[in-house]
């Protein structure tokens, strides 16, 4: 997706949720509410209107009611009357709860018609601002029919969506087709076979282009693809999740108020774990050391101090390893228990690093970032846990490590974060997979 389709896509989404967001608190404000809430309750009014976002976001979601470009003004209208009308029911049914009895309902459908004829507008209008302001995708057609002619006259009619630039057969992907595929922002694959496309799709994944294929049977529930329908001919676009706004706002709005709750109700253990450190040897307190966040980026990574001042001798790097002489004695406690780890929660709270991600890989750790850019795993904020954290962690080879990441990445949704963070508890309580020394050891401290 070109910058420019994405900042229109924003900017459409942003103004269909304000709009239909208003109509639901104009009639909250002006007749239910002061019916079911007292004058001034302002927190009825607040929890109402954040359930009634979080709901419509997430129905407007999965009925991909956003996704002006792509669909038909009809199914657009049809999906956004499904998220909103669905929202609406379930906040009268709260309404008829809070109140035990049932309320007027008129006010409600009067609330459903105006937002119809909103999205019906929105809509209208909308798609003609995306054609006339969006700039058409650089698209190169691979494919592995005889003949594709039928095929790419259907793109006569959504021009504004693709230009065909080149067509190429199939045969291409025997060879070098990397500088074939660089050039364009969109590639479609028509009739080319799962086994010939794979690798280039994963290179298309890594260098953020459009993605299109026709499917075959087997593929129809393919995992990551969203089904497109270019007149009569079915077609799948691949759904970068990163660019999933809603998960990226909501996943930093969670790592903020997460780390900001985990450091009031830890400050007792951490001010008593410095001053155990400080007693010790009167070294400082905190290690850090250079990682690597999001698309490459350096930053320092806060760990508490559990090894002597100078364990890094003319700052050579010596791996640490089971029953180092270098580990102090606080130090053998806090790593055992992880609590050297907890300093972390102020990168997260930094914005450094997320809750839960692929571990952060040393800024000099060349042969895990090299296959981690195999799987796009550089691309996302790294985090204090992650997938692979929970199926191996320090034992893990670095290879298999890298796939445990990407395939993270490729999956990532706040269903699977919630099963990496509770899977990391249950894998500290066990003390499983850790090695000290190891490739995905988190004890790399020098």
């Amino acid at each position: 997706m070109n910058n420019r389709k994405f900042a229109l896509s924003m900017i459409m989404k942003f103004s269909i949720f304000a709009l239909q967001f208003g109509f639901f608190a104009m009639v909250l404000f002006q007749y239910y509410g002061p019916r079911l809430f007292r004058r001034a309750d302002s927190i009825g009014y607040a929890v109402t209107l954040i359930l009634y976002a979080i709901v419509y976001v997430a129905l407007g979601n999965l009925f991909r009611a956003f996704k002006i470009t792509d669909y038909s003004i009809a199914e657009t209208i049809f999906s956004q009357f499904l998220s909103f009308g669905m929202a609406d029911l379930l906040l009268y049914g709260e309404f008829c709860m809070i109140r035990h009895n049932y309320v007027n309902l008129i006010p409600g459908i009067l609330t459903v018609l105006c937002q119809l004829l909103a999205a019906a507008c929105w809509a209208l209008v909308g798609k003609r601002f995306t054609i006339a302001f969006g700039k058409p995708e650089k698209t190169l057609v691979i494919s592995g029919a005889d003949n594709v002619n039928e095929f790419l006259q259907k793109f006569d009619k959504i021009g504004h969506i693709f230009t065909i630039e080149k067509v190429v057969s199939a045969d291409i992907l025997k060879g070098d087709w990397r500088n074939e595929v660089a050039p364009y922002q969109a590639v479609i694959f028509y009739e080319v076979s799962s086994k010939k496309r794979s690798e280039v799709i994963w290179y298309c994944m890594q260098s953020r282009k459009s993605l299109y294929i026709t499917p075959q049977l087997s593929e129809i529930t393919m995992e990551g693809f969203g089904a497109r329908h270019l007149i009569d001919t079915p077609m799948m676009k691949y759904e970068y999740r990163s660019e999933r706004f809603w998960y990226n706002l909501v996943k930093r709005v969670v790592d903020i108020l997460l780390s900001l709750t985990a450091l009031i109700l830890l400050s007792p253990l951490l001010l008593l774990t410095a001053l155990a450190i400080k007693l010790e040897d009167r070294g400082p307190v905190f290690y850090k050391q250079k990682r690597c966040t999001k698309n490459g980026e350096v930053f320092e990574i806060f760990k508490f101090r559990s090894m002597i001042v100078d364990a890094e001798k003319g700052g050579k790097s010596i791996p640490c390893r089971s029953g180092d002489p270098r580990i102090t004695r606080v130090g053998r406690v806090i790593r055992k228990l992880r609590i050297d780890e907890f300093p972390q929660i102020i990168n997260v709270l930094k914005g450094d690093m997320s809750i839960v991600g692929p571990r952060p890989a040393l800024w000099n750790q060349y042969d895990l970032l090299a296959e981690r850019d195999k799987y796009g795993a550089n691309d996302v904020r790294p985090g204090l846990t992650g997938w692979a954290q929970i199926h191996g962690r320090d034992e893990l080879e670095i290879a298999e490590k890298a796939k445990l990441d990407g395939w993270y990445v490729e999956h990532i949704s706040f269903g699977l974060d919630v099963k990496c963070f509770f899977g990391t508890i249950t894998a500290v309580l066990k003390h499983d997979g850790v090695v000290e020394g190891g490739t995905g050891t988190l004890h790399d401290e020098k």
